[in-house]
């Protein structure tokens, strides 16, 4: 660690999020969670004896400019930690830069293929939740005949591996896959396509923006009601910018919704709504993410005393602690935690059911 890290008192953390771009919408409410993570863990006593402070930095930039950013950070001096919300290239790009440096809590879902040393996943993975979501819409409402839509880069790509094997296991092969670039404006020939293909649900893996256009689009044509989709990626920003007539007959599965009416959950919403008022971002499984990131690396930094990386790694297998998901579990570098799927209703969600149990 450089000068400038040792003569430090505080612990430095940089929190990765979207602040502009598809992803964007998240940016303020995952600055807010953030926010609120870091003055309860302040109030707390701090990491080690040592307040906790953040730099942000803008992870809708191009991969390789945010990986050589931490990178310069790191080698000052300036960070002690890695945190935040971004999507796979990025942290693919980040993952080797923070490697047997500095701790990395990653708060997304993700594709699952994640195995760089030091690096520790909070979010849900396709196994945990949207498999077991599809059998879900199976059991529920009979639905065998999926077509999926996604984002052209590694999280969808992969996830729908998952999915697309996880149909053929089951007798009942995708009828197709339809892939966009993120920023995608228009999406009038992808509903075409799946309005042609039979499709009895959709798989949804878009990010943002593109998700709230497509939602827009599919509620124009009046067909949420006889094409259910689902989706991993919807949260309540999305349900907002789409409105009502998108949402019908969507559907969602994540470890955190706001509506979530467990006493862990209320808690949580309780304390962000008294803290940034009725008037804040929406609180949502994306921002209740960074969180849930910004406190996993404090109970991890908690059990090993230590800001060493190489300390954290073999005292992290099995910490268990207690969150807005209720109880969750760090199993390798994944945190395993219980998955809800939720239908969209209006503007908010009406959670259906409990998935997985960490």
């Amino acid at each position: 660690m450089g000068r400038a890290g040792r003569e430090r008192h505080d612990v430095v953390v940089a929190c990765i999020v979207p602040l502009r771009g598809p992803a964007g919408i998240y940016g303020p409410s995952c600055e807010s969670c953030i926010e609120l993570a870091v003055e309860e863990i302040n109030a707390d006593g701090g990491l080690l004896g040592r307040p906790v402070t953040t730099v942000l930095v803008d992870g809708a930039a191009p991969p390789q400019w945010v990986a050589r950013e931490i990178d310069a950070l790191i080698t000052s001096g300036r960070i002690d930690a890695v945190t935040g919300w971004h999507i796979s290239p990025v942290r693919q790009a980040v993952a080797p830069v923070t490697f047997g440096r500095v701790p990395y809590t990653y708060a997304p879902l993700h594709e699952g293929h994640e195995s760089t040393p030091g690096v520790f996943m909070t979010g849900e993975t396709p196994r945990d939740q949207l498999l077991p979501a599809m059998d879900w819409m199976r059991a529920e409402y009979g639905i065998q005949r999926w077509i999926l839509v996604g984002n052209d880069y590694v999280w969808p790509r992969l996830t729908a591996q998952a999915a697309r094997e996880h149909a053929r296991s089951a007798g009942r092969p995708l009828l197709g896959e339809l892939y966009v670039p993120l920023g995608s404006e228009n999406f009038e020939q992808i509903v075409d396509r799946i309005e042609a293909s039979g499709a009895e649900g959709v798989l949804s893996l878009l990010v943002g923006d593109d998700g709230v256009r497509f939602n827009r689009e599919f509620g124009a044509r009046r067909i949420c009601d006889a094409i259910p989709r689902l989706s991993p990626h919807v949260e309540e920003n999305m349900l907002l910018a789409g409105g009502p007539e998108s949402n019908q007959g969507l559907y969602s599965a994540a470890g955190y919704f706001e509506g979530l009416n467990t006493t862990s959950g209320l808690e949580f919403a309780g304390r962000y709504y008294s803290r940034f008022g009725e008037g804040s971002p929406a609180l949502n499984s994306i921002g209740e993410s960074c969180y849930e990131a910004m406190i996993l690396l404090a109970q991890l930094v908690r059990r090993a005393r230590s800001l060493d990386v190489a300390d954290i790694i073999p005292s992290s297998e099995g910490l268990t602690y207690e969150g807005p998901r209720g109880v969750v579990r760090m199993i390798g570098q994944q945190l395993r935690q219980t998955v809800y799927v939720a239908r969209a209703d209006a503007v908010e969600f009406d959670i259906q059911a409990a998935l997985t149990v960490a």
